[in-house]
């Protein structure tokens, strides 16, 4: 299947081998030798297209009464210049980045920033006490974290800056640099000087940064494990096969053309959330609704 559907997604290097099974190690790897960019598949050629005043994302939020249409143009906007604010600071190809973020744009802004220069991202679901967020960040060992300053649930608001700094009192790994973004029509929160980066302010004064043309098999993301029993486990996916599989599975699964409107209804910490309301409809085309609740 894989070697029949690459042509789905847009290389920068072609000339690879299709599928190597190695059964010593249980290790696949899809199309050895081939190049490119997840983030350059679920953005950029959609905009050289002429579709980059399509909506990509709904974010509609129940909890805070608003709903916003971002298109495809937009989202390039804040992915590019997010990349540029990581490097800026010194993150690169290979790092890992722990997003701990609620369910709003910004976090999947974050997710393909990272994917477009070659960053590792690791989202971690915000509903994780600093415990658990501290055991990750010392496995991860991320470069860089980047958190919001609440997340708004039915009834109450979680303050996350509080929690993110408990977790980083625990970790024998310390994270150079903490990018916060601040929710708007709420207070601003304290920053830590030396440590922590205001999003707007960086993001207004980046630079874009171009799509970097990876490895197939480049780890694209480290994902958690409940550790309900036992010691979280961080799952690698790799970047070829899996936006291959992604692109194929919403046409050929779910029946959807580019251009539709699509709905999964799960949380960006989950594996669903990664595949299915980020890479999935993204790299398809098609519309894909946030759901804050």
């Amino acid at each position: 299947m894989f070697a029949n559907k690459k042509d789905c997604c847009d290389q920068h290097k072609t000339t690879c081998k299709q599928c190597v099974y190695k059964s010593t190690t249980s290790d696949t790897q899809r199309f050895i030798g081939g190049e490119l960019n997840i983030c350059y598949n679920a953005l950029d050629r959609h905009i050289e297209s002429g579709r980059g005043n399509q909506i990509a994302v709904i974010h509609d939020s129940p909890v805070t009464n608003t709903k916003e249409v971002i298109t495809y143009q937009e989202i390039y906007e804040q992915v590019s210049k997010l990349a540029g604010v990581m490097t800026k600071y010194g993150v690169k190809t290979g790092d890992r980045v722990v997003i701990y973020m609620p369910m709003i744009p910004q976090a999947m802004y974050t997710m393909l920033a990272c994917s477009r220069i070659g960053a590792i991202h690791s989202l971690i679901f915000g509903g994780f006490a600093p415990k658990e967020l501290s055991v990750r960040i010392d496995h991860a060992k991320p470069k860089l974290v980047v958190t919001a300053s609440f997340g708004i649930e039915p009834g109450r608001r979680v303050e996350y800056i509080p929690l993110v700094e408990k977790a980083l009192e625990m970790v024998q790994h310390k994270p150079e640099k903490v990018l916060v973004y601040s929710r708007p029509n709420m207070e601003q929160v304290p920053l830590t000087q030396g440590r922590d980066l205001d999003w707007t302010e960086e993001i207004a004064k980046a630079h874009p940064h171009d799509c970097i043309p990876l490895p197939s098999n480049h780890p694209l993301y480290v994902l958690y494990t409940s550790g309900t029993t036992g010691v979280p486990k961080g799952i690698v996916r790799s970047t070829g096969g899996y936006a291959v599989m992604l692109n194929w599975t919403m046409s050929a699964i779910y029946g959807l053309k580019p251009g539709e409107v699509w709905w999964a209804a799960s949380d960006l910490g989950w594996v669903v959330g990664h595949s299915y309301i980020c890479y999935g409809p993204l790299l398809h085309g098609n519309t894909t609704v946030l759901y804050e609740v």
